[in-house]
């Protein structure tokens, strides 16, 4: 049997999604926690089907208190953790406790947001981007990277033929030399209440 290489990557540039997550057949997972994070490295270890990359949270090891399973064998299954309708929010990794506040902001405006901890930014999970077709006009993807080439280029690519539209938030294909990362974030138009507000114009 071929030896199956798993890895945790330290990696803090805004390119890996795009270079990392199209090699063929390697599962690149990306934590929202400190316990999601720990969850996959034991799922990764102790199979032996898949090559495996891990993306270490970056920003400031958030601790969320969560028990989460330690099966990722079903790839690009996405964890849907608040059902809703009209509007979805797919975060990858970081970006989900930003996605997490813009559903707060909408809850309090009276939309109830669908929110989608995305866990796979090699793959999307075809059956969850099937259903949203049915109940929502509009999908927002959110992830810590380049637009380029990234996650939310693949559920734009899968839900470009349906009637949802679909809106992808991340960094521009840039050379970013010492800058602050809240100022990239509200540049491009990263924070809970822009993205709330563009959802609110756009449903």
């Amino acid at each position: 049997m071929t030896a199956v290489q798993t890895c945790a990557l330290p990696i803090f540039g805004l390119y890996d999604i795009p270079m990392i997550s199209n090699i063929p057949e390697l599962v690149y997972l990306a934590p929202t926690c400190a316990e999601e994070y720990f969850a996959m490295l034991d799922w990764a270890i102790e199979q032996n089907e898949h090559p495996v990359a891990i993306r270490v949270p970056c920003n400031g090891v958030i601790h969320s208190g969560r028990k989460f399973p330690k099966d990722y064998s079903t790839l690009n299954k996405s964890e849907v953790t608040q059902n809703g309708k009209e509007a979805a929010i797919i975060a990858l990794g970081d970006f989900y406790q930003i996605g997490e506040k813009t559903a707060e902001i909408l809850a309090e405006k009276g939309v109830n947001a669908t929110l989608v901890n995305a866990r796979f930014a090699s793959g999307v999970d075809k059956a969850l981007l099937d259903e949203l077709k049915a109940n929502h006009k509009l999908v927002i993807t959110l992830e810590d990277g380049s637009l380029e080439g990234g996650f939310g280029g693949k559920v734009a690519a899968y839900l470009g033929d349906s009637g949802v539209k679909v809106k992808n938030f991340g960094i521009e294909k840039a050379f970013y030399d010492r800058f602050d990362p809240n100022e990239l974030l509200e540049k491009s138009k990263i924070t809970p209440n822009k993205l709330a507000d563009y959802i609110l114009k756009n449903m």
